[in-house]
């Protein structure tokens, strides 16, 4: 889909040609003789119409309007997340019709918040417009093909709009491959996503086969992918934006590219959502892609260890000892606890990269879905400012976390008396010691894991991958280009006074 930015004033917008206009209503809004103005100024008279969140008015071919559609939405107080719940629910209204050109206006929101509302109306776009399409015998597309956003000043809100389609080209990435099913997204196909993506401005890629994960001593991430018969690949990836010198970010995510549980196996019921457990990875990609997009000045690497857990007559078995990369045996008591198996290889090996800091993203454990829900992704780190600087990027980012406790007391229940770490310990405080088991690989930098089990998909009706946490992500990252030095521009231009028009983001 195609994003576009125009300067627009809202006399201007009313004589733009599109299918549809959705116009941001707020409850306190300037008064002008506009067109549009007075239309709303009687619907709210009238009482057919409000400012709060949630209401919408439709009309259709009103005179004077060179839109087909005309679609006052309610925004309350104008937050971004209230923009971003409008745009998604007029967008929610129009499917189903004909209408292949929006104009999202923001002309009457006022100036304070321009930057995070234009970023806001961009993503919800993005996300209403997507549609899986990959594994259907008769793909219908999406009939929506363009979205332009009206502001006052272009100029004002230009960084934000084009850090918000990069964000969007990432998270659609992500969704796209933590929706298809296991026998189209193996970890030999997830290495060749990885592999396009190396065709891309500053990014590089290696994939590393069975032969060379054994020469590595990953014996825990081998013992995973022992049941299969796909084999793994461990995926590297880079992107220097920054000079060689500068210590990279690490980002890890977990590429279980199908979850059976192994010789633990899991019940039949909703197991075929464990398609989606390599989210983790998936959003490596999806952030990869934007920074591809964005170009900011920093470095980054990405780890992906990618398998499948499958029980056959080689797979690991619960009394089982493997010895990992870093050296330390791990004894295995559940074979469904397999992903930190292979997320505490990869960071082990991320310590060859002298990093400022690592964070590993998964769909790690179910305690996390009980303790946080859908709502906020369970955050853990072991150093206290990579942990803020995680949080604010979530809430900036409208893809929120919530700091968990590391407290060494909850690593008690990992002991064993037959190797130097237990897999599991409890029931109780689940996703707290399937941090602490991680931590213990991940001692000599600045560390910190994000379980991604409630946010990465939905089940239900809504039953697909979200592309989160990309926008953390990407706003995390973008907050440590900016404090090493100003951010590469997104595109190399000369100044542009009115227009300015985004790449495509495809809907597959």
């Amino acid at each position: 889909m195609d994003f576009e930015l125009k300067t627009l004033s809202r006399a201007r917008v009313a004589t733009e040609k599109c299918d549809a206009l959705v116009v941001l209503v707020p409850e306190k809004s300037p008064v002008e003789a506009d067109l549009v103005s007075a239309l709303l100024g009687t619907a709210l008279k009238h009482g057919d119409f409000e400012a709060k969140p949630g209401k919408m008015l439709q009309t259709w071919r009103t005179p004077g309007l060179a839109a087909n559609r005309l679609l006052l939405v309610g925004v309350g107080e104008g937050t971004a997340r209230q923009v971003r719940t409008a745009v998604a629910s007029a967008l929610g209204t129009l499917k189903g019709s004909n209408v292949r050109r929006v104009i999202v206006s923001l002309g009457w929101l006022g100036t304070e918040q321009l930057g995070p509302q234009a970023r806001a109306a961009v993503l919800a776009a993005a996300d209403s417009a997507y549609s899986y399409q990959l594994t259907k015998s008769k793909p219908v597309p999406p009939k929506l093909q363009s979205v332009l956003v009206a502001a006052p000043d272009a100029a004002q809100v230009q960084a934000a709009f084009e850090t918000a389609v990069g964000v969007a080209r990432g998270v659609e990435l992500a969704r796209e491959w933590g929706n298809r099913p296991a026998n189209h997204a193996t970890p030999t196909l997830l290495a060749g996503a990885a592999k396009e993506l190396g065709r891309l401005k500053g990014v590089e890629v290696q994939v590393l086969g069975p032969k060379e994960v054994a020469k590595l001593g990953m014996g825990s991430f081998m013992a995973v992918a022992r049941g299969s018969e796909e084999p793994l690949r461990f995926i590297v990836l880079r992107y220097q934006g920054a000079a060689k010198a500068e210590a990279p970010v690490v980002l890890v995510g977990k590429g279980i590219t199908f979850d059976t549980g192994g010789i633990s196996i899991k019940p039949a019921g909703e197991m075929d959502e464990m398609k989606f457990d390599m989210c983790g990875a998936a959003s490596v990609l999806g952030t990869f892609r934007a920074l591809a997009e964005l170009q900011p000045a920093l470095n980054v690497v990405g780890l992906i260890p990618s398998c499948e857990n499958m029980p056959d007559g080689r797979a690991l078995k619960p009394g089982d000892v493997v010895t990992s990369m870093s050296g330390q045996t791990i004894e295995i008591l559940n074979t469904d606890a397999e992903g930190r198996l292979i997320l505490c290889d990869a960071l082990t090996y991320a310590e060859r990269f002298k990093p400022r800091a690592v964070v590993d993203i998964a769909t790690l454990t179910g305690a996390c879905v009980i303790a946080l829900g859908a709502v906020r992704s369970g955050l853990f780190a072991s150093d206290d400012e990579l942990a803020q600087a995680l949080s604010a990027a979530g809430e900036a980012a409208m893809d929120p976390c919530w700091r968990m406790p590391l407290d060494e007391d909850y690593a008690e229940g990992l002991k064993t008396n037959f190797a130097d770490v237990a897999n599991v310990a409890g029931r109780a405080a689940g996703s707290v010691t399937a941090a602490k088991f991680l931590q213990r690989f991940a001692a000599k930098y600045p560390w910190a894991h994000l379980d991604i089990a409630g946010t990465a998909w939905k089940s239900g009706a809504a039953k697909g991958a979200t592309g989160r946490p990309v926008g953390l992500l990407v706003e995390y990252l973008l907050s440590q280009a900016a404090g090493q030095g100003a951010r590469k521009p997104a595109v190399k231009k000369a100044a542009r006074p009115a227009t300015a028009r985004s790449g495509k983001v495809r809907s597959a």
